[in-house]
């Protein structure tokens, strides 16, 4: 028997994840939270063999929470569940110590095979998001050899996609701040991007976070 501990929201998910395993004996609904408090509560008396995570809780921030959870309890593996299908979050998770990652959409079949691969100590990425993922990547790479970078571009561009500050990345580099402006400036101008998402996207692109 496969225990699952489902934290999220919204009663109908919950409820939705409930009706699909109904019928698979082998897994077994161990507990549910709708808040980031009452899943810490729930942790502390059943570890569930299988964690399932909205990233977005009333009361906590999914990302950190989804890190204190493996300090706490390592031995959990944690599937994030969310409507966002952004790689940067999909990172953020992975980094928190995330072992599956699965869009609300998905169907009994992908959830059954997300909680047998992270029960099985390996990685699972929704199948929508892993396309998405070969489809930026082949263009971005395609892009990037037509727009080269200096090696200070590349650094600072590593660092935004870090979430380091310009004061820091100024810091970090012994430059000034408004030159860390300057080359940020270059950046948008060359890469035809305006957003910091955009440039963390670029920066994951070209294999640097």
């Amino acid at each position: 028997m496969i225990t699952i501990g489902i934290a999220d929201d919204h009663t109908l998910i919950i409820n939705g994840i409930i009706q699909m395993l109904r019928s698979e004996p082998r897994y077994e609904i161990l507990f549910s939270a709708q808040n980031g408090s009452a899943l810490l509560a729930a942790l502390t008396q059943h570890q569930p063999d299988v964690l399932l995570l909205d990233i977005e809780l009333p009361d906590n921030d999914g990302i950190s929470l989804c890190g204190q959870i493996k300090e706490q309890y390592p031995q959990v593996p944690i599937i994030a569940l969310t409507n966002h299908d952004e790689i940067v979050y999909v990172r953020k998770m992975i980094r928190s110590g995330a072992n599956g990652y699965l869009l609300k959409g998905t169907g009994k079949e992908q959830l059954i095979q997300a909680m047998e691969a992270v029960l099985a100590g390996e990685q699972f990425i929704d199948r929508q998001i892993e396309q998405t993922i070969l489809q930026q990547t082949i263009s971005g790479r395609k892009a990037a050899v037509n727009v080269k970078l200096t090696n200070r571009e590349l650094e600072i561009l590593s660092f935004i996609a870090h979430e380091y500050s310009n004061q820091e990345i100024a810091d970090r580099l012994f430059l000034s701040v408004r030159t860390v402006e300057s080359h940020r400036h270059s950046l948008n101008q060359k890469l035809n991007i305006k957003t910091t998402a955009g440039l963390v996207k670029e920066a994951y692109l070209r294999g640097l976070i």
